[in-house]
């Protein structure tokens, strides 16, 4: 055998050795990377266990999910806008009783009055005509009773007719009839003078809330009015609440109240009006402690009923988990998505009919948050 012979040899048996162990390498190599990608798929399957999101309750909080607890609730609860409103016969809005030109404002915007305090003063030529036309009834009426007296007298004596007495007597009743009526028309513009001068007056004790005259000013048939007068302590709580709150509320139920600032109120319902033309029902209730001023915007929470001991979880709560509605119960370092059965929708809260036992805790406010991990688990398992 010569040398180059020999060496030839000698480097086809090296690649032979070298291919197989290679060969060896990957057959031995194979099982262990396929055994460990088993292993990984196995630890992936725990992970993604049906229904569960392996979020710790603390580190959800921190992502912005509030944790809460089922509680018994119930009872029916309405929320309604509303406003304060003087209550029936607290204002007056007080109108010249006759056209007239005004001399006097006795009062401002503000001012406290008593019942009958004075307001303005007007001279009217028509509040003239009636003083006169009342003089003059009352003079009538006099001159009748004195002819009546004479002819009674001279009929007891024997000189007149009965029937002279008769006509006497009647003419005294009519003039005494006009007098009245001459009296009641000069009270009802307000007892003005020989002059013409009409003082107009509060008919309620209060505030007075709106001035619409001033010194020279006119006033006319068509626009009389002088001023508004209130009681600001007799005010109540006015709602418009839908036809559905005729069949949920009665007379004695309790409104709890919050104002623009936040301030919590309370009342109780005085008076549900029918539905109107609108389709509303006009809900009042009187203030039960401090009188918010009139014109102040509410929105009040109506409770009615007695609670039904059902219960009940936060609105954002429940969310929709396969088709069905769900809520995240905390379960060791997670939550499991549990199916419930809801009721009625209230005040932002959402009745548990079946599902709940009471007392788990669960997630509330940022629920959704868990739900968009659920499905985000769900499509990477899937993948």
């Amino acid at each position: 055998m010569t040398i180059e012979k020999h060496w030839m040899i000698t480097g086809a048996a090296v690649v032979i050795a070298l291919g197989a162990g290679f060969g060896v390498a990957r057959i031995t190599d194979r099982p262990a990377a396929e055994e460990g990608h088993a292993e990984g798929e196995g630890h992936a399957e725990g992970e993604a266990e049906e229904g569960f999101v392996a979020l710790a309750p603390e580190a959800a909080a921190q992502a912005g999910v509030t944790l809460t607890e089922v509680t018994p609730g119930g009872g029916a609860e309405l929320l309604l806008p509303g406003r304060v409103e003087f209550a029936p016969g607290a204002e007056a809005v007080v109108d010249a009783p006759l056209p007239g030109a005004v001399v006097q404002v006795h009062v401002g915007v503000g001012s406290r009055v008593a019942a009958g305090s004075a307001l303005a003063t007007l001279r009217s030529p028509e509040g003239a005509a009636s003083r006169a036309t009342t003089d003059a009834a009352q003079a009538g009426a006099e001159a009748a009773r004195a002819a009546e007296r004479r002819d009674r007298d001279l009929f007891e004596r024997g000189y007149v007719a009965r029937a002279r007495l008769d006509i006497t007597e009647a003419e005294a009743r009519r003039a005494e009839a006009e007098l009245r009526a001459a009296r009641a028309r000069v009270a009802a513009y307000g007892a003005p003078g020989a002059d013409g001068l009409v003082v107009v007056r509060s008919p309620i004790a209060g505030v007075v809330t709106r001035l619409t005259t001033r010194a020279g000013q006119v006033l006319h048939e068509e626009d009389q009015e002088v001023a508004a007068v209130a009681d600001a302590g007799r005010v109540e709580m006015v709602f418009e609440a839908p036809p559905a709150a005729s069949t949920l509320l009665a007379i004695g139920d309790v409104v709890r109240v919050r104002d623009a600032s936040g301030q919590i109120l309370s009342g109780v319902v005085t008076a549900i009006a029918p539905v109107n033309a609108s389709g509303v029902v006009t809900i009042r209730a009187r203030p039960d402690g401090a009188s918010p001023p009139a014109g102040t915007v509410l929105s009040a929470r109506i409770a009615s009923g007695v609670a039904t001991g059902a219960l009940v979880v936060p609105g954002e709560a429940i969310q929709t988990v396969e088709g069905r509605p769900s809520v995240f119960v905390v379960e060791g370092r997670g939550f499991r998505a549990r199916s419930v059965v809801t009721g009625r929708t209230a005040d932002g809260r959402t009745e548990i009919l079946s599902g709940l036992n009471g007392g788990e805790r669960i997630a509330g406010v940022g629920a959704f948050l868990l739900k968009a991990e659920l499905a985000k688990g769900d499509a990477e398992h899937g993948h």
